[in-house]
């Protein structure tokens, strides 16, 4: 999809390298400026986010190496960075001398807080911006401390899907109008942006600002139970058809109990009596129970059970390599999934990225 699009990453942590990779996938050449040395504490020597990529060594302090780097962004479509506002300035490769090298320059840049704003130069993470942003508020059950998949709602979400969408609204400008553009992509931004489809239900009533009284977040029929082994059930069973075929699986479609499905001063009841319910048998039992169902309902699965589950087997979403199992590439495009090479090791790229350099001098 993107073929012919050579994007240029300053190596980072977190959402800037999966954008990248992501654009990678889509099929755009990355090459990924890595520091010299073994990599981050996080990710280590082959980072999985650095798939699809090729990778040139470069410190960056060093006036021939910053050179190289230079080299590679005038010739880029595309530059993606994670730093701070005003690291890459005072590297002397901020936006604007970029630009002036590079026009159609489209500038991707990926922080917490944004370019700008109170903030701007202090450090966090991604629970700190979606705490900031809002989009923490409603994750858990009232009377517990809100938590969320870590990276998914921040890093992931408000932040690289943001830069991608971003980058892709940059390239599109500057293949019309030959000008780039600077992308300010901040995860307290995109993360309270997130919030849109959740914050269109208030008009109706169907989202309030006390937790557990909103249409998603309370009620028993949007949770997560427990089981007698020890595993997860997932319930979400919105509308009254699938609920019906909930309550019928379960035996409960005469117990006056549950014929209420939206009264808000039921949900305690209700909640404690399917906990105890869901306590009383495995999860493989409730899974066969509800397989192939409208119930709404699914067991939750770690990584590697997901693997080996029917649906996401068949689909191939989660591919062994080794012991690991990594996600496939997404989305698809006619009905295909591109096939990209794993992670190079930092470095292996430079001599041939350097003689393509000196092919275009």
């Amino acid at each position: 999809m993107l073929s012919g699009i050579r994007v240029i990453e300053i190596e980072g942590l977190g959402p800037a390298p999966f954008a990248a990779m992501m654009l990678a996938e889509l099929g755009a050449e990355v090459i990924v400026i890595h520091r010299p040395g073994k990599g981050s504490f996080v990710a280590g020597e082959r980072n999985l986010l650095d798939r699809g990529k090729r990778s040139i060594t470069l410190d960056l302090k060093d006036p021939a190496d910053l050179e190289v780097a230079k080299a590679l962004v005038i010739r880029a479509d595309a530059l993606i960075e994670g730093f701070r506002p005003g690291v890459m300035e005072r590297l002397g490769l901020g936006p604007e001398e970029m630009q002036r090298a590079n026009p159609r320059l489209v500038y991707g840049r990926m922080t917490g807080w944004g370019q700008d704003g109170p903030r701007a130069q202090t450090s966090g993470h991604d629970l700190n911006y979606i705490a900031t942003s809002g989009a923490l508020w409603y994750a858990g059950a009232p009377g517990t401390p809100p938590q969320t998949p870590p990276t998914l709602v921040g890093d992931v979400g408000g932040g690289a899907l943001y830069l991608v969408a971003g980058v892709l609204a940059g390239l599109l400008k500057a293949g019309r109008t030959g000008v780039g553009t600077v992308v300010d992509a901040a995860i307290v931004d995109g993360s309270a942006h997130m919030m849109a489809l959740l914050m269109s239900m208030a008009p109706s009533g169907h989202l309030r600002t006390e937790r557990g009284q909103s249409l998603l977040d309370g009620p028993h029929w949007s949770r997560v139970y427990r089981c007698h082994c020890g595993g997860y059930l997932s319930v979400q069973c919105l509308e009254p058809q699938f609920y019906a075929e909930f309550l019928r699986l379960l035996g409960l479609e005469d117990l006056p109990v549950f014929a209420a499905q939206h009264d808000r001063s039921a949900w305690r009841e209700q909640g404690a009596a399917l906990e105890a319910i869901f306590a009383q048998h495995p999860l493989s039992h409730w899974a066969e129970v509800f397989a192939g169902s409208d119930a709404c309902v699914a067991p939750v699965l770690s990584p590697q059970e997901a693997a080996t589950e029917a649906h996401m087997a068949a689909r191939a979403v989660w591919r062994h390599e080794g012991d690991d199992v990594n996600p496939a590439p997404a989305p698809r495009f006619d009905g295909s999934v591109r096939q990209v090479s794993p992670p190079p090791l930092r470095g292996a790229q430079n001599e041939e990225i350097r003689a393509w350099l000196a092919s275009e001098a």
